[in-house]
């Protein structure tokens, strides 16, 4: 039943942050053309069940005229318009209205910002400005607070079982697996027997970038939107059939791994750290699926 896509207007980004799963940054390529946006918007429009576009990145405020003309053409379509942003161009609540105002007025319905110490280290910053001016302007938002992950003392349950309990909200995909994992308790792959994150199954929101992909977790397609459409793929849509999504609800990352016989370690962070390392070895052998290299960060 999918009820949202999010629209990655692009892939680059102000900030290049240790936790990002897309591995965006200042000099990463690949954006949406307004062509692409508005085939993205048809697209959706024809699957009943869709009442939710979402335009995040990578940064989107980065091509504000492709931000501002895509929220007016999803609003025409009839649905409710969502964006994420580190809101860096709030540098003050007078700058903050300047780019705000014009989506207010087109009716965007929520704004997800990026405030955390990935993003910004002082108080008064571009993100909390944004959340305040959005406030006041009717747009409704949350705040996304991902913190470095630390090793904290859990209950005495765990405490017995002598296994920590990780903090931080960070999900170790991408970036975070280079840059966050080394030093964090570990525990055997073979404990990560599902994909407790992602309903690869039934989804109710996919990703699509530029190049076409639709994604069901960030790297991991569907298929893709230029050479089918989406109501087509999503109408031939087998989860258990997909060589990724298949294992993964059979046996989670565990399977996937030991399915195509990855050379793979005997102890990972969480799910996300196993799934990712066997995903980024695969991606030769299942480009259709394991896509863009961008998300994996390998050259293309």
């Amino acid at each position: 039943m999918l009820t949202g896509i999010h629209i990655l207007l692009t892939y680059k980004c102000t900030h290049k942050c240790d936790h990002c799963f897309l591995y965006s940054g200042p000099d990463v390529q690949g954006t949406m053309t307004l062509p692409m946006v508005r085939s993205v918007l048809q697209q959706a429009k024809e699957i009943d069940t869709v009442e939710w576009i979402f335009f995040e990145g990578g940064e989107p405020f980065l091509f504000y005229p492709s931000l501002i003309e895509g929220v007016r053409l999803a609003r025409n379509h009839g649905f409710k318009v969502g964006i994420v942003t580190n809101c860096y161009g709030a540098l003050s609540e007078e700058d903050a209205e300047i780019w705000l105002q014009p989506l207010a007025d087109l009716g965007v319905s929520y704004l997800s910002v990026s405030d955390d110490a990935f993003h910004y280290e002082a108080e008064n910053n571009p993100a909390k400005i944004g959340l305040k001016v959005a406030g006041k302007l009717g747009i409704s938002t949350s705040s996304i607070s991902i913190q470095e992950p630390t090793i904290e003392s859990g209950s005495d349950h765990d405490q017995q079982k002598g296994t920590p309990i990780i903090g931080g909200g960070v999900k170790f995909r991408g970036r975070a697996v280079e840059k966050l994992t080394p030093g964090l308790p570990a525990k055997s792959r073979h404990e990560f027997i599902q994909c407790p994150y992602e309903d690869l199954r039934s989804p109710s929101r996919v990703h699509i970038d530029c190049y076409g992909h639709v994604h069901l977790c960030q790297g991991v397609a569907m298929g893709n939107i230029w050479k089918k459409p989406l109501s087509s793929l999503l109408l031939e849509y087998d989860a258990d059939a997909h060589p990724i999504c298949g294992p993964l609800l059979k046996g989670g990352p565990d399977l996937l791994a030991y399915q195509y016989n990855v050379a793979v370690e005997d102890q990972y962070v969480d799910e996300c750290h196993l799934c990712f390392i066997a995903r980024r070895a695969l991606v030769d052998s299942f480009p259709e699926y394991l896509t863009p290299k961008q998300v994996y960060g390998l050259p293309d």
